[in-house]
Formats: C-alpha cells, sequence, structure tokens
C-alpha cells in the first residue's frame, strides 16, 4: 500500500490506469462481463537474488527457488494439502485461480535461461522505494514485465516481508520483491514464514487482489471489494482461532485464512470464487498480454498487428461475419486500453500547457 499510495500521490496515468481497472473489475463482479477463457494459464517467471558477498545466504539456491514455484502452483490452483483445514462454511467458496508459473525457459532475446539471475550488491538492504529494481541503484534491471513476472529476492529492511506493485504502474518497476528468509520452503527460508506464502500473498497483488480487510484501519468502513469475503476490522497475525469476529461479521468472522491476510504462512491457505473473479478481470484487461501470448504460443510483448487472423465463422454466426473468440477480445480490449492511457496524458498534457482538443 505503500507503493500504490505513493504511485497515486505522483502519477496522473497511475491513477488513470487504476480507475479503468476498478472499473473493469466491477463489471465482472456485477456479471455484466464473464472470463473469456476457461483454461489454465502459465505466467514465466523470472527471479532476481539480489545478494551482498558479506551474507552468503542471501544468494538463495536453487532448490529454495524452485520450492516457491512448486508453492505457487500449488496455491493458484487450490492443490495445496492444507486446503482441507479451511472451516466448512467455506469450503464452497475456495477458488482454483486456473493461473501456473513456471521459472522462464527463454530470456528477452531468446536465449536459453533457467529464470534465475543472479547479482551481487553492495547495499545492505533494500525498501519500497523500488532500488531493488534497477541496476544503477544496486539492485537488478527487470525483464519486459509484459513477457515475464519479474520476482526480486533480496534483505529487506524495516521488518518487511515482501511487496508488489499493483497493475497499472511503470513498466520498468513492475513486479514482486520477497524477503530471502520468507521465499520458498527450503535452504534460507525461516519460520513462520517459511511455507512460501509471502510470495501468495504478493502475488495476489500483483494480480490486484488487495488485503482482505480493505485497509481502513480498523474503521470497517472499506473492504477488499470482493463480495464473498466477510469485512473485518483490520488484519490478522499469528495462527488465530475461528472463528474471530470483528465488523458485526459474525457468526463466522474473519476468513483470516485467505492469502490476502497477514496470518501465518500455516494459516492461510485459500483465494475465494470472487478474488478469482477478480484476478480474472486483470489477466483479461491490464496483464492481458500474458493470456494473449498463452493462446498464441507467442512471445506476450508481440504487437497486437502481428497477431493471426480471427477465422471466419459459419454463416450466419453474427452480423460481421465473423465471430470473436477469447484472444480477439483479448487483444481489443488490450488496445482500447491502451488508447483510454495515451487520451489521459493526452489530456494532462493539456492541462499543463492550457491546450485542450484533439
Amino acid at each position: 500500500m505503500h507503493v500504490h499510495r505513493r504511485l497515486l500521490n505522483n502519477s496522473m496515468t497511475y491513477r488513470a490506469q487504476r480507475a479503468r481497472i476498478e472499473n473493469r473489475a466491477l463489471q465482472y463482479k456485477m456479471g455484466r462481463r464473464g472470463a473469456a477463457r476457461d483454461e489454465v494459464i502459465t505466467i514465466p517467471v523470472v527471479v532476481h537474488v539480489v545478494h551482498h558477498a558479506k551474507v552468503p545466504e542471501q544468494n538463495i539456491d536453487d532448490d529454495q527457488i524452485r520450492s516457491q514455484i512448486d508453492v505457487l502452483n500449488r496455491d493458484f490452483r487450490a492443490a495445496n494439502p492444507d486446503v482441507s483445514q479451511v472451516p466448512e462454511v467455506w469450503r464452497p467458496l475456495v477458488a482454483d485461480a486456473r493461473v501456473e508459473f513456471r521459472l522462464a525457459e527463454h530470456d528477452p532475446l531468446g536465449g536459453a535461461t533457467d529464470g534465475i539471475v543472479r547479482v551481487e550488491t553492495d547495499q545492505d538492504g533494500f525498501d519500497t522505494d523500488d532500488a531493488v529494481k534497477a541496476a544503477a541503484t544496486g539492485g537488478a534491471d527487470p525483464w519486459p514485465s509484459d513477457q515475464y513476472l519479474n520476482l526480486w529476492v533480496c534483505q529487506l529492511g524495516g521488518g518487511l516481508l515482501g511487496y508488489a506493485q499493483f497493475p497499472g504502474g511503470p513498466p520498468q518497476t513492475d513486479g514482486v520483491v520477497i524477503l530471502y528468509t520468507a521465499f520458498g520452503t527450503t535452504g534460507a527460508a525461516a519460520a513462520p514464514y517459511d511455507g512460501g506464502r509471502t510470495a501468495t500473498h504478493e502475488i495476489g497483488h500483483w494480480l490486484d487482489l488487495l488485503h482482505i480487510w480493505g485497509d481502513d484501519d480498523g474503521a470497517c468502513a472499506s473492504d477488499d471489494r470482493v463480495p464473498d469475503t466477510p469485512n473485518q476490522a483490520d488484519s490478522n497475525a499469528g495462527t488465530p482461532s475461528f472463528p474471530h469476529v470483528t465488523c458485526d461479521n459474525g457468526p463466522n468472522g474473519d476468513m483470516f485464512m485467505n492469502y490476502m491476510d497477514y496470518v501465518d504462512d500455516r494459516a492461510m491457505f485459500m483465494f475465494t470464487q470472487g478474488q478469482s473473479e477478480r484476478m480474472d478481470a486483470c489477466l483479461e484487461g491490464a496483464r492481458a498480454s500474458f493470456v494473449v501470448a498463452h493462446h498464441t504460443g507467442a512471445p506476450a510483448a508481440q504487437p497486437a498487428a502481428a497477431q493471426p487472423a480471427p477465422a471466419k465463422a459459419a454463416a450466419g454466426a453474427g452480423g460481421n461475419g465473423h465471430a470473436e473468440g477469447p484472444v480477439e477480445r483479448l487483444l481489443h480490449d488490450t488496445e482500447r486500453l491502451t488508447k483510454e492511457v495515451l487520451d489521459e496524458i493526452h489530456d494532462a498534457l493539456g492541462l499543463v500547457t492550457g491546450r485542450t482538443g484533439t
């Protein structure tokens, strides 16, 4: 949220993007739009390990990295064994988000890679100012953020376990940062954050999920904009007992076992159907490049003009002579979103220069 508020204060484009993203999510929430995909998509991941030579354990090994990818693939598919601990009243809400992750097999230039980048730094630690995301400030430069999910693993200060950037932010800082002792399940991972759930939580943000308590400091006035997650007063920590009632949300209370709360790794184990729907809105909107790449087998950043032409429909399929499939629909949405952002930038420049019109 620190990153989100900083960007809201500093960027008119980010404010406009967030408004459009929330509007799209609302359309899915209200049933005016639905997911165009019914298959599982796989998102390529690059892990930037930024480590200090004096602290060799920061240079986490490949096994620790692979253990994190395994956790993500279980959690986002509702295949985690501890999902059985969801209270019976909420078991019908448990969602398979139909998203999987794999370490990248090709780098941005098309060369073979294991999806792991190791960078030695002279920085003792990093915070939410995004310095870890650039070589010039002691970190590692991102790979194209419309083709890869960038994960940075490093020493974080201030008690931070990790932080993410919501969709709609600057591409050069898009991705997720995780403390090296809260990443994966082996090696340097340390209890109670050795279950890989910090990355699950932060990638939830990357896919546009909000904190389940609405970040209103206990006022019970805001929520996460998902209808099937009960409103709760504030974040939970540790391993609460069910039920834990706040904000008059009895008898079942807080859904503290949701990945978007702050409980220990061993106490969180579910996304809901509403959260999955919100992730669909994100993947078919602001992050549609990943879905398009999955459908076409092309790099996620391939220009829309280079995509295959839509197949002709059978006679009588529609007044325009062809059926709009999911790929074409996603491409249209991406083109529309790009045009809207450019229009917003144009309007903002008009405010600065005093010029209006097209």
